[in-house]
């Protein structure tokens, strides 16, 4: 395991564990020190929970460690603990630690607006230790200040899932519209080549049509000229008979 990288969070100098028994015991502290035995505790001034012997009350130590777990890291086979540093804030440590801030998300490029795992990262550390300043000197307050850091770890978690459900069903949602415009998609292909097809036969029809319209203009055509040429004919014819029937009522002379 590499050595932890560094952090906006003050630390004491690593130390190097040298059995595994005081490991042990450093973890069984820090496990009986959960967030709702260092509640009791500092709330009630100082007072011994039941069952306690005076040497097991957790230490300002106790606390710092139980809110801000030691970093742990293998080097060359052997196990380094580095614990939180329980030194008293100043007012020169605050102003660091905001020039500290604003040079990481600098060097870090972190984005000023939007979702920024760079900065959201800046800013819990720098959180950490505030927390850390304010347990130091007030355990009750610090705690407090750590409601407020798990609270809104659970509503940003909160937020995550909600925007990672949203996420999926969005992709499902895309899924089930790309398929159907699949099958509208040839939906509209089958119609296009209805359309042609239909197309193709109004022309076949229509140039039908017009042959049609043709052979009969002709027919009428044909028609009416022979019928002008019989009539002619048998006004012609009549004429003719009228002229022989004159010629023969005629007087003789």
């Amino acid at each position: 395991m590499i050595p932890p990288l560094q952090s906006l969070v003050k630390y004491d100098n690593a130390v190097l564990v040298s059995s595994t028994k005081e490991k042990k015991v450093k973890d069984k502290l820090l496990k009986s020190c959960d967030f709702n035995y260092l509640l009791v505790y500092v709330m009630q001034s100082g007072g011994l929970l039941p069952g306690e012997q005076k040497s097991e009350v957790p230490q300002t130590e106790d606390i710092l460690n139980s809110i801000l777990p030691p970093r742990e890291w293998t080097e060359d086979s052997q196990l380094w603990v580095q614990y939180v540093s329980s030194t008293p804030a100043t007012r020169l440590d605050v102003i660091t630690l905001q020039e500290k801030l604003d040079q990481q998300l600098q060097q870090r490029q972190a984005r000023e607006t939007g979702i920024c795992p760079v900065r959201e990262e800046l800013y819990a550390q720098c959180f950490d230790e505030l927390i850390r300043e304010v347990t130091i000197n007030c355990a009750e307050r610090g705690l407090l200040l750590l409601r407020v850091r798990d609270e809104m770890h659970m509503t940003i978690a909160a937020y995550q899932t909600l925007y990672e459900s949203s996420i999926a069903f969005g992709m499902r949602k895309a899924l089930q519209t790309e398929q159907g415009k699949g099958d509208m998609e040839g939906r509209i292909g089958t119609l296009e080549a209805e359309t042609k097809d239909f197309e193709r036969q109004v022309a076949e029809w229509k140039l039908k049509c017009e042959a049609i319209e043709k052979r009969e203009a002709e027919r009428r055509e044909a028609d009416a000229k022979k019928h002008k040429e019989e009539v002619a004919f048998l006004e012609n014819h009549a004429k003719q008979l009228k002229q022989q029937l004159e010629t023969f009522f005629a007087p003789k002379k």
